[in-house]
């Protein structure tokens, strides 16, 4: 069983900077064909200071942050168990390249069913932009298989 006391443990903060070329390279990955996500000029007449971050693109920029597997190290869960569960997004602001987001996690709960046989971590995460705005909310959550 996962020791329940690691509800509320917090994360170190992780800085990602955000580059154009990753941006393009997930916008092809995931097939988006806008020309607002892959050229500078089309993002700017649309309003943004430079590309755009691709909805889901927050959660791959945050994976970065070590400490997300430093928890499950913690936790003593081994990668081989889990499965992504959930995730969700909530955004305040628009994050582009050139821009620098700082990521911070909380463990907002830690709970079984059945019978133990599952065991899921909720993970509440942050990210702000390098002048503090908070840019996104997004909440994690892990199944381990026992």
């Amino acid at each position: 069983m996962i020791d329940k006391s690691f509800i509320g443990w917090v994360s170190p903060p992780s800085t990602v900077e955000v580059e154009k070329g990753r941006l393009r390279f997930f916008a092809k990955a995931i097939g988006e064909t806008n020309p607002l996500y892959t050229n500078e000029e089309a993002a700017q007449a649309a309003g943004y200071r430079s590309l755009p971050l691709p909805l889901t693109f927050l959660f791959c920029l945050e994976m970065e942050n070590p400490s997300s597997f430093k928890l499950l190290e913690t936790l003593k869960v081994s990668l081989a168990r889990i499965l992504h569960g959930e995730q969700s997004f909530t955004y305040h602001y628009p994050v582009c390249a050139g821009d620098c987001v700082t990521f911070q996690s909380t463990v907002s709960d830690i709970y079984s069913k059945k019978g133990g046989a599952l065991e899921f971590i909720v993970q509440e995460t942050t990210a702000r932009n390098q002048d503090g705005v908070l840019v996104g909310e997004m909440r994690n959550t892990i199944v381990v298989r026992n």
